[in-house]
């Protein structure tokens, strides 16, 4: 993606965001150089702040995701059971673009329609080793109700609605009807190694450097600094 078309997506989805009364911390909006010195370490060793991608498809309009994480605790943490178990992430699906199928091993995600047009789930469960099962139902709560779907079953989401999903649950999804503010409150996110994809697809985008940096992504801070 270019840097340019990047920082359009960071207006308009602050934009977006605001339109629905939920405010973006104040780390949202450091400059580059604030967000790389000492002072901003903890934010990048945790992975919070903007993300864009389009899956490296070069097409964000038909499958992307703006995300910007809020809050994370650390893997160290969830391993001791003890500490920042959980993490906070205010997205945007818009209109008819797919977030790919994918599931995590580690992440247990509540996906909650925060507002805007219908958020539309697809859903297959696990087989035993880890792949899609194409003929087993799937069980996700919604909302702490149970509700059972065949393989590739759909699960629309109005504003309000929320489900829950567990590790090994395969789920792609959409808006259906208006672009849709979503939130995400989960255990401890790693985005860098827990998004198993369907699709031979890389999970961050490349930029092409076509003008400065609105803001700097989550996949523009340096390695050895997250």
């Amino acid at each position: 993606m270019k840097r340019s078309e990047i920082n359009q997506i960071l207006r308009e989805s602050d934009a977006f965001i605001r339109s629905f009364g939920y405010l973006l911390p104040p780390f949202a909006y450091y400059s580059a150089e604030r967000m790389l010195s000492g002072e901003a370490a903890e934010i990048r060793a945790r992975g919070m702040g903007w993300d864009i991608t389009d899956y490296g498809q070069g097409n964000f309009a038909d499958m992307g995701l703006f995300l910007f994480t809020v809050r994370n605790g650390c893997l160290a943490d969830l391993k001791q059971g003890r500490g920042m178990l959980y993490a906070e992430k205010i997205m945007i699906s818009r209109k008819e673009q797919i977030s790919p199928m994918h599931r995590h091993n580690l992440k247990a995600e509540d996906i909650i329609n925060r507002g805007g047009g219908k958020l539309v789930l697809e859903l297959f469960a696990s087989d035993e080793s880890g792949a899609i099962d194409r003929d087993a139902t799937v069980t996700v709560p919604v909302d702490g109700i149970a509700r059972r779907f065949a393989a590739g079953g759909r699960l629309a989401l109005e504003p309000g609605e929320s489900v829950t999903l567990l590790p090994g649950v395969w789920h792609a999804f959409w808006g259906e009807g208006a672009d849709v503010l979503v939130g995400e409150v989960s255990t401890v996110n790693d985005d860098r190694s827990d998004n198993i994809f369907a699709q031979d697809i890389p999970r961050f985008t490349d930029v092409e450097e076509d003008e400065k940096p609105l803001h700097l992504l989550v996949s523009d801070y340096p390695d050895d600094q997250q």
